[in-house]
């Protein structure tokens, strides 16, 4: 859990610096994706049935996880396209883009590593 926490802070420092050190506060919009990013999946996984052979349509979890991935591109696209736009400089892209690469990763890890087990 420590190591996760800092890399969880080292990618909303590395996003926060991404605006400081180059007085642009546009690529801070990016962390609102963070947080945006795991609802849709919590919220709409909770109708996925546990018993693969169960006969449930699972598309409202599917659209779950499409929100969930429009959510994760936009919060690396915005950068990208800011920085070919000329709003920010390619190395606040750069910044922000392994910000953000650090706090999808520390929310995948944490979701697969804790993830309730069920017994049968």
């Amino acid at each position: 859990i420590v190591v996760l926490s800092v890399c969880l802070a080292a990618g909303f420092l590395l996003s926060i610096l991404s605006c400081a050190l180059y007085g642009n506060w546009w690529p801070l919009a990016v962390v609102f994706t963070y947080a945006l990013a795991p609802l849709p999946n919590a919220v709409f996984g909770r109708y996925v049935s546990s018993d693969p052979l169960a006969d449930v349509s699972s598309s409202v979890a599917d659209v779950g996880r499409f929100l969930t991935s429009i959510l994760v591109v936009s919060g690396f696209g915005f950068p990208i396209v800011l920085a070919h736009s000329g709003i920010i400089t390619s190395m606040a892209m750069y910044m922000s883009i392994v910000g953000g690469l650090l706090v999808y990763g520390t929310i995948i890890v944490y979701s697969s590593l804790f993830r309730a087990q069920q017994e049968f």
